[in-house]
């Protein structure tokens, strides 16, 4: 793992981590992903009501990407407007710490209990009940959506 973290790699990151939401709305960052994610970070509204935390490079690549296409695109831009207008730069504290602000903790309801997931060029900061109920709906279709959505992919 420690060969995907190099600077010519993006980052890639894996797993299912259950740290806890202080008080005063921070969350440790999971060991395995602070390295990955570098000093600056963009948290961001995500799809079905999870933050996106992301590395400022992946986080310009994506809306840069959704920028080309927003003039034209209705589309587009209103989904540029939501993820940009709810992005906030992060850096971690000395103890591996970052705020998520209220505005996106009130979007994911976010409270104590929450899960990151490691989503490859992202994590995901779940609420711990939503992520639950999420992966028992998806993982029953699992095995049935493989071959559409990894035609070329053999294990």
């Amino acid at each position: 793992m420690d060969a995907l973290a190099g600077s010519a790699m993006p980052a890639f990151l894996l797993g299912t981590y259950t740290p806890k939401i202080d008080a005063k709305g921070r969350m440790a960052l999971p060991a395995k992903f602070r390295a990955q994610l570098g000093a600056g970070m963009v948290m961001a509204r995500g799809q079905e009501r999870c933050v996106y935390l992301l590395p400022q490079e992946e986080f310009r690549r994506i809306a840069m990407q959704i920028q080309r296409t927003s003039m034209g695109n209705k589309a587009a831009r209103d989904y540029l407007r939501v993820f940009l207008s709810g992005a906030v730069g992060q850096e971690p504290d000395r103890q591996g710490r970052v705020l998520v602000p209220q505005m996106l903790r009130e979007y994911a309801r976010l409270d104590s209990d929450i899960v990151v997931i490691g989503v490859g060029t992202r994590a995901e900061i779940w609420n711990r009940e939503a992520w639950q109920a999420y992966l028992e709906e998806k993982e029953q279709g699992y095995s049935d959506i493989a071959d559409d959505v990894l035609p070329e992919v053999e294990f």
